[in-house]
C-alpha cells in the first residue's frame, strides 16, 4: 500500500495550500504554477492534493473517464447510453515526465494490435488519463516545446485531437494543470505561463522553529509512514469534507457587479495583458468565497484572488521576476470599496486560511493625490535604463567596482553602464544538422521533430515508422505464408522514423569590458545588444554562458546554464575599464567549451564574441584564436567613429566567423556579412 504524505502535515506554505484548495473547489480557476527553490516541498504538497479531491463517477470500462450523467458523445469508447450506470473512483493525479514522447502524451495507434491482429485501435495517452483529474508536470519549465504546444491546445480547448497513421481521434481532456519549477533552471514560455490560473512563489522558512518542525515530521513519516498518516487522518478527512461542501456551494455564490468592476479596475491598473487575468481572478474570488462559507463575493475574496492570479501576468519581459505590489493592491481595493460602499457582511467574514487581512484593515500610507494607476505605470519597466544616467554620478555599484579593480588598472576608470530596452536580433544559427536537445535555433535530427522519411535502424528501434514498416513487410506476406489478419513480420522489415526539427545550443558570450569599450554610450549599446541576444537565447531554449575580459585577464561571469535570467542579472552589473586582454578571453572560452563538451556532447556551441578587436594585453591573439577555430562563431563588431581600423573584421577572418555590426543590429534589416566577402 502506498502512503501519501498528508496534505495537512506540510508545515507552512499557506499561499500554496490556498491556491491548490481553490482549484479543488473550482476547476475553472485554471491550475497552479509553483515556483521555488529546490527542497521546498513543492512536489510533496502537490502529490498530497490528490487524496483531498472528491471522488468522481465514471462509466465502467471507459478509458476516458466519461461522466455517466453527461457522457462525451464523441468518446472513442462510446457511445455510452444515457442510462449507463456509473462507478465511483478516487480522482487521479497523472504525472507528465519532462522527457515524455508526443505519443505518450496524446495517445497513438496501438502498434501491437495493428501489426499482430490487423486491428486499427487507439491507445490513449496521459491527457486521457488526466481527464477530470490532475495533470502534474514537475520541472515544467524544462518541458520540450512540442509537448508544450500540445498541452496548450488541450488546456485551451478542453479537448485532445489526435491525428496518427490514418487515424483521427477526438476526446475530452479537462484537467487541473499543476506545474512546479525552479526558476534557476530557466523560465516558462509566456504562452504556457499565462495558462496557469494562479502562481505561488515558495521559499524555505527562515524560522528555526518551523524548520525544525518540518524535519521532525519528515523523520516521523520515514520511520513509520502508516502511523504518521493515521495521525493526520481525522484532519485530512475534515479538509476533504470542507472541499466537497465548498464545491457544492460554489455554483450558488453571487459575484456582485461592484466586485466585478473592482476586479476589472485592479487588472487594468496593473496593466496585465488580455482578459484572462480578469476571468481567473473572478473565478478564484468565487471559489474563495465558497471556501469561506459565503454566498456573495467580498473585497476580501477579490484581494485573495488577485494576490495569486496577477503576479505572473505582470511580467513585461522574460527577465522580470513575477511580483505584485500589495500596497498598491490594497489602495486600489480601498478606493473602489469607498466609491461603492461596504460589502454585505455575510457568514464567515473573518480572515480565511490564506491569512489575508479583513477588508477594513488600515492600508499603508501613500502620498495625497496619488493616482494608483499612474503609480503602477511609474514602476520600473524592462525597457527603462538600468544604472546611472549619462552625466550623473556612478553610484554605489560603480564605487564598489572601482574599489575592487586591481591597482594595475588605474589607467582607466571602472564604470558600470546602464542597459536600454532589448530589441529583436537576427537569427544566429550553427551550420549543419546536429543531434542535440530539442530547441528553436539550429537544424537538428531529433526524436520530436517532423518526420521526413524512414531508414533501417542501426541498433534497437527507438521510433518505429509504422507505415514504412508495413510497406516493407507487405510484399513478402505471400512468401511467408500469411493466413490470418495480422502481418508476418521479420526484423529486417522494421523501419525507424527520421525526424528533423530544431535544437537548442550552448551560446557562449565573450564580452570585451575593457577601457576601449568604457565610453558610456558605447558600453550601454554593447550591454543592450548582449541583453537582446540573451532574450533571443531564452526564446530559443538555449543554454548560455558569459565570459568577460578586462584588465589583466578574463573571468567566467556565468558558467553555462539554462537560467538566462541569471545572465541578464550579471550583465546589468558588469563593470568596465582597464586594458584589453582579448587573447585571455578567447583562451578562457576554449576552456569552458572543452569542459562543457564533456558534460553535454550532443549540444553544439555557438561562440558570440562582442569586441572592437583591439588587444592591448593578455598574450598572442592568433594563438588564442586557433584554440576556438572550427567552432561556429559570430563576431559583433563594436568599433565606431569616422576612423576604423577593421580589427574585428580581421578577427572574424581568423576565427572563420560571421560578422555582425553592432550599429546595425537593432535594425531588423541587419547586415550580416560573411567575413570572406567583407575582406
Amino acid at each position: 500500500m502506498i502512503i501519501t504524505y498528508p496534505f495537512s502535515a506540510v508545515v507552512g506554505l499557506t499561499d500554496l495550500k490556498l491556491a491548490l484548495v481553490l482549484n479543488a473547489v473550482s476547476p475553472r480557476v485554471g491550475g497552479v504554477l509553483v515556483r521555488g527553490e529546490k527542497g521546498t516541498a513543492k512536489s510533496t504538497i502537490v502529490r498530497a492534493l490528490a487524496a483531498q479531491l472528491p471522488a468522481v463517477d465514471v462509466v465502467p470500462g471507459c478509458r476516458f473517464a466519461c461522466d455517466p450523467a453527461a457522457p462525451d458523445p464523441e468518446c472513442p469508447d462510446g457511445p455510452h447510453g444515457p442510462d449507463a450506470e456509473g462507478v465511483s473512483r478516487p480522482a487521479v493525479l497523472v504525472e507528465l515526465p519532462v522527457g515524455a514522447s508526443e505519443d505518450r502524451l496524446v495517445g497513438s495507434l496501438d502498434v501491437e494490435r495493428a501489426l499482430t491482429e490487423g486491428v486499427k485501435s487507439f491507445e490513449p495517452g496521459l491527457l486521457a488519463a488526466a481527464h477530470r483529474g490532475v495533470l502534474y508536470v514537475d520541472e515544467v519549465n524544462l518541458l520540450h516545446d512540442h509537448l508544450v504546444d500540445l498541452l496548450l491546445d488541450a488546456a485551451a480547448l478542453g479537448t485532445c485531437y489526435v491525428e496518427r497513421e490514418s487515424m483521427s481521434v477526438r476526446h475530452a481532456a479537462r484537467f487541473l494543470l499543476v506545474g512546479t519549477m525552479n526558476p534557476e533552471e530557466g523560465e516558462l514560455r509566456p504562452q504556457l505561463l499565462d495558462r496557469f490560473g494562479l502562481t505561488v512563489e515558495v521559499k524555505a522558512s527562515r524560522d528555526p522553529a518551523e524548520r525544525a518542525e518540518v524535519v521532525r515530521r519528515r523523520l516521523a513519516f520515514d520511520a513509520d509512514a502508516p502511523a504518521f498518516a493515521g495521525r493526520w487522518a481525522a484532519e485530512e478527512a475534515a479538509l476533504a469534507r470542507s472541499i466537497v461542501a465548498a464545491r457544492a456551494r460554489v455554483s450558488a455564490v453571487r459575484l456582485p457587479d461592484a466586485r466585478l468592476r473592482q476586479i476589472a479596475t485592479v487588472c487594468a491598473a496593473f496593466e496585465v495583458d488580455g482578459l484572462r487575468a480578469d476571468l481567473v481572478t473572478a473565478n478564484a474570488a468565487i471559489a474563495h468565497a465558497a471556501w469561506q462559507g459565503r454566498d456573495t463575493v467580498t473585497t476580501e475574496d477579490v484581494r485573495a484572488a488577485a494576490r495569486l492570479a496577477l503576479p505572473h501576468r505582470r511580467r513585461r519581459d522574460p527577465f522580470d521576476a513575477p511580483g505584485l505590489d500589495e500596497e498598491l493592491l490594497d489602495e486600489l481595493l480601498r478606493r473602489t470599496s469607498e466609491d461603492e460602499g461596504p460589502d454585505d457582511p455575510g457568514p464567515g467574514n473573518d480572515a480565511g486560511p490564506d491569512g489575508t487581512p479583513p477588508p477594513d484593515a488600515e492600508p499603508p500610507a501613500r502620498p495625497e493625490g496619488g493616482d494608483p494607476a499612474r503609480d503602477a505605470a511609474s514602476h520600473e519597466r524592462p525597457g527603462d535604463p538600468v544604472g546611472p544616467e549619462p552625466g550623473t554620478a556612478e553610484g554605489p555599484a560603480a564605487e564598489s567596482a572601482q574599489a575592487a579593480a586591481p591597482a594595475a588598472e588605474t589607467d582607466a576608470a571602472v564604470r558600470v553602464a546602464g542597459v536600454s530596452a532589448p530589441f529583436r536580433v537576427p537569427l544566429l544559427a550553427v551550420p549543419g544538422i546536429g543531434e542535440g536537445t530539442a530547441g528553436r535555433r539550429s537544424r537538428s535530427r531529433t526524436r520530436h521533430g517532423r518526420s521526413i522519411g524512414a531508414r533501417r535502424p542501426s541498433g534497437s528501434v527507438r521510433d518505429l515508422h509504422v507505415m514504412a514498416t508495413v510497406l516493407a513487410a507487405a510484399p513478402q506476406q505471400r512468401k511467408r505464408g500469411r493466413s490470418g489478419p495480422g502481418l508476418v513480420l521479420r526484423g529486417d522489415d522494421l523501419r525507424e522514423a527520421v525526424r528533423e526539427g530544431k535544437e537548442g545550443n550552448l551560446v557562449l558570450f565573450v564580452v570585451d569590458a575593457s577601457g576601449s569599450m568604457a565610453a558610456r554610450k558605447r558600453m550601454t549599446a554593447v550591454k543592450t545588444a548582449v541583453l537582446s541576444l540573451l532574450l533571443d537565447a531564452y526564446q530559443r531554449r538555449d543554454k548560455v554562458g558569459l565570459i568577460t575580459f578586462r584588465g589583466a585577464g578574463a573571468q567566467v561571469a556565468l558558467p553555462p546554464t539554462s537560467s538566462v535570467e541569471a545572465g541578464a542579472a550579471r550583465l546589468r552589473s558588469l563593470p568596465t575599464g582597464g586594458r584589453t586582454p582579448l587573447a585571455a578571453g578567447l583562451t578562457r572560452a576554449a576552456e569552458v567549451l572543452r569542459v562543457e563538451r564533456l558534460r553535454d556532447a550532443a549540444r553544439r556551441p555557438l561562440l558570440v564574441l562582442v569586441t572592437d578587436g583591439r588587444a592591448t594585453a593578455g598574450g598572442d591573439v592568433d594563438r588564442a584564436a586557433g584554440l576556438v577555430a572550427g567552432i561556429a562563431s559570430v563576431v559583433v563588431d563594436c568599433e565606431n567613429g569616422p576612423v576604423r581600423l577593421g580589427l574585428a573584421v580581421r578577427l572574424a577572418s581568423r576565427l572563420g566567423a560571421r560578422l555582425v555590426s553592432l550599429d546595425s543590429m537593432a535594425d531588423l534589416g541587419t547586415v550580416v556579412r560573411d567575413h570572406r566577402k567583407a575582406i
